[in-house]
């Protein structure tokens, strides 16, 4: 996995994945988190840019383990 992450890496990865599965960021090793994503995407200065939608809730244990963050 690259460092920075490009959409192609990102489109090559969610796509063999449901459609209809939700998707949250993890956040925060120190203070492991979930975050909903926008539903915008914004291309600005050579970059693509996904906001943050508000905080969800903690991060489960099981994605801790396999992001090594506990």
């Amino acid at each position: 996995m690259p460092q920075y992450l490009t959409v192609g890496h990102l489109l090559r990865q969610l796509q063999d994945l449901d459609t209809d599965l939700p998707i949250r960021l993890a956040v925060n090793p120190d203070f492991p988190f979930t975050h909903y994503l926008g539903s915008e995407v914004i291309v600005q200065d050579g970059k693509a840019f996904i906001p943050d939608d508000g905080q969800e809730d903690y991060l489960p244990m099981s994605v801790r383990d396999a992001l090594t963050w506990s």
